[in-house]
């Protein structure tokens, strides 16, 4: 059931979200080449615990830890490693959610490290423009399918492709909620928005083909052709009259 949130837990929902959206800024003054993504997660979990909350991945169904950071052909639930370590090139999801007095916020960002390539760089820059088109979507009385919509046009408008296996989601009390936010399908389809609703938007978009595989520790998930995904994520709230996003950084994006 989709849960419309009321004064109270929207105040609260700008809260975590407001912290989560901190967090990443927080990483990204300290993320360096040669640093490892245990390195990351250390100084995640560490300022999340320190603003009075708590990481809401660590032991989420086993998640054995505080973020997710995924490289390169890392789709997303990539798990922190000490062996894993950033490099020149590189492109590097974070994906931070923090729970603070009940709620959860969630956001993520990928981060270009070094010299990357200009085609990854166009693919980075591509899914941060996807995601915004579907947040621009959003108002009530019209579709999720509207979401997914013009994110897949965006894509494939400029030769990317759209991971359909994994998408966006109702979140409040609960880390996943419903309703499922697709990042492709048709204008016209799935439940209607309806103000006071909230959920993610986090397309992931493939350099090459959009088919992903899981590995075997069973979270991590990469793309089937090894080619770099990247991905953006914002908490949106349904206004009466469109749109507020909720996890927006303090440096605008």
């Amino acid at each position: 059931m989709i849960k419309i949130k009321t004064a109270d837990e929207i105040m609260k929902m700008r809260k975590t979200c407001a912290l989560a959206s901190q967090t990443l800024d927080y990483l990204e003054s300290k993320i360096e080449i040669g640093m490892s993504t245990e390195d990351i997660n250390t100084l995640c979990h560490e300022y999340i615990i320190s603003h009075g909350a708590y990481p809401s991945p660590l032991n989420y169904h086993g998640f054995p830890k505080s973020v997710c950071t995924s490289l390169n052909e890392v789709i997303c639930h990539g798990i922190p490693s000490a062996k894993d370590i950033i490099k020149d090139g590189d492109i590097l999801n974070i994906d931070v959610t923090c729970f603070l007095d009940g709620y959860h916020g969630d956001t993520n960002r990928t981060f270009l490290i070094g010299n990357v390539k200009p085609e990854v760089q166009k693919l980075v820059q591509v899914t941060y423009e996807a995601m915004i088109k579907g947040i621009k979507e959003v108002a009530p009385g019209k579709y999720l399918g509207d979401i997914g919509a013009a994110i897949e046009e965006y894509a494939h408008q400029n030769s990317f492709t759209v991971v359909h296996e994994y998408c966006g989601h109702g979140i409040g009390t609960e880390f996943h909620e419903d309703p499922q936010v697709l990042h492709f399908g048709r204008r016209g389809t799935g439940p209607q928005m309806r103000e006071g609703m909230i959920f993610t938007i986090e397309p992931m978009i493939n350099l090459g083909q959009r088919f992903c595989k899981v590995l075997k520790d069973e979270w991590t998930v990469v793309t089937k052709d090894k080619k770099p995904s990247a991905q953006f994520e914002h908490t949106v709230l349904v206004t009466s009259s469109g749109y507020e996003i909720l996890t927006l950084s303090g440096k605008g994006y």
